[in-house]
C-alpha cells in the first residue's frame, strides 16, 4: 500500500477576494460549507482555512493532477454560482453575478508549514487589532480630554 509521502503533492496557500466587503460575515457558515463540498468533490484536502471580512485564506493540498489554475476557476466559479442559489437576496448586491474578485494570491508551502497554519489562524485577530490601531491616527491629537 502505497503512502502519501511516495507522491509529490504540494502544499499551496490560496488567498482569494470577495467583490463587496463584509458579506463574508453574514454568509460564513453557508460559505465554508460550500467551500469544504467543493474541495472534496475534488479531491483537495484543507489543511488550515479562514475567512475573513473580504477574502479567505486557505492551506490547502491539491492532488498533481489538478492544477491550480483550473482547480481555483472551479472552486471560485461553483461556489459563487452555489451561494447565489443558496441566498437569492446576494444576487441583488451582486448585480451582475460577481461574487468573487478577479485573480488570487498562491505561494507553494514547504518547510514554513507551520508558519503559514500560524499566520492564516491569527489573521483575523491580527486584522481587527490594525483596525483598532488605526482608530487612532483620524483622532484629533489636538483636542483635549474632558
Amino acid at each position: 500500500m502505497f503512502g502519501l509521502s511516495n507522491f509529490i503533492i504540494t502544499e499551496f496557500l490560496l488567498i482569494f477576494y470577495l467583490l463587496v466587503t463584509n458579506v463574508l460575515y453574514s454568509y460564513r457558515n453557508s460559505l465554508r460549507e460550500i467551500l469544504r463540498r467543493l474541495c472534496e468533490y475534488k479531491g483537495v484536502k484543507i489543511i488550515e482555512g479562514e475567512l475573513m471580512a473580504d477574502h479567505v485564506h486557505m492551506l490547502v493540498l491539491i492532488p498533481p493532477k489538478i492544477s491550480v489554475s483550473s482547480f481555483m476557476g472551479y472552486l471560485k466559479g461553483k461556489s459563487a454560482l452555489m451561494m447565489f442559489d443558496k441566498h437569492a437576496n446576494l444576487k441583488y448586491k451582486f448585480g451582475n453575478r460577481h461574487f468573487w474578485s478577479e485573480g488570487y494570491y498562491v505561494s507553494t508551502v514547504g518547510l514554513n508549514e507551520a508558519t503559514v497554519k500560524k499566520y492564516i489562524r491569527e489573521q483575523e485577530l491580527h486584522d481587527q487589532m490594525k483596525d483598532k490601531l488605526s482608530v487612532k491616527e483620524y483622532e484629533d491629537p489636538f483636542k483635549g480630554s474632558k
